[in-house]
């Protein structure tokens, strides 16, 4: 069972292909945080993929939309799997069991964590002033991803807001895998999953009936068009 403070919907659980598309997410997450949160609440989406669920969910609830800019750092043979991850902050989080599983070299890691820190580098400055009005500092956030696999990311991006100065932190994500929801629900206010799995074998993909990688391009135009809704 997940921790005491997880909010899930128990119709979902162990479910595949339950939302259309991420935006379709957004709007069920909105359903479930619809009255628990603050009128000034902040909702922030890790890029890309959690910025159309996170632009649905602060839509719905008629919220600001901000950016908490997080990479995975990426397997030197394998960019779908990540050994960590680095925040908008520069913070590193390392996923020690990977790195001993997959017998990465110092050098590896370090590399890995260079090339993390030059992308989100350059995200932050492309992208920071599209919502520069949207800061963390004393608000209440909802951090926002299109699915928890391993839950570092995550957690780099709620270690990373709590550092930033947010005055609390919750994390709403259509899916996740059951163990990356209990390691992530100790370090924030509250956690929302609408659908939680559990297995060997989990992909976020599987949760979407329509899955793709957003571009650089895409994701500018998605943030420009939520600047000027907002």
């Amino acid at each position: 069972m997940p921790s005491a403070n997880v909010v899930e919907l128990a119709e979902l659980r162990e479910r595949t292909r339950v939302f259309s598309d991420r935006s379709h997410a957004g709007r069920v997450l909105a359903g479930m945080l619809s009255d628990r949160l603050e009128p000034d609440c902040l909702i922030m989406a890790i890029p890309a993929g959690g910025v159309p669920v996170a632009a649905a969910l602060a839509a719905g609830l008629h919220l600001p939309l901000g950016l908490a800019v997080v990479s995975k750092i990426t397997l030197p043979w394998n960019s779908e799997v990540g050994f960590g991850a680095v925040a908008f902050d520069g913070s590193v989080g390392l996923n020690e069991a990977m790195v001993a599983r997959t017998e990465l070299t110092p050098q590896e890691v370090e590399e890995g964590i260079a090339r993390t820190r030059r992308k989100v580098a350059r995200r932050v400055e492309r992208l920071g002033s599209l919502l520069a009005d949207a800061e963390p500092v004393g608000r209440d956030v909802v951090v926002v991803d299109d699915g928890l696999a391993s839950g570092f990311t995550m957690r780099a991006a709620v270690d990373a807001l709590g550092r930033a100065g947010a005055a609390s932190v919750r994390v709403a994500v259509p899916t996740g895998h059951l163990a990356a929801v209990e390691a992530v629900a100790p370090a924030v206010r509250e956690l929302y999953c609408a659908n939680i799995r559990s297995g060997f074998r989990y992909a976020v993909a599987d949760a979407y009936m329509h899955w793709y990688d957003i571009d650089d391009h895409e994701l500018t135009a998605m943030l420009r068009k939520a600047a000027d809704a907002g």
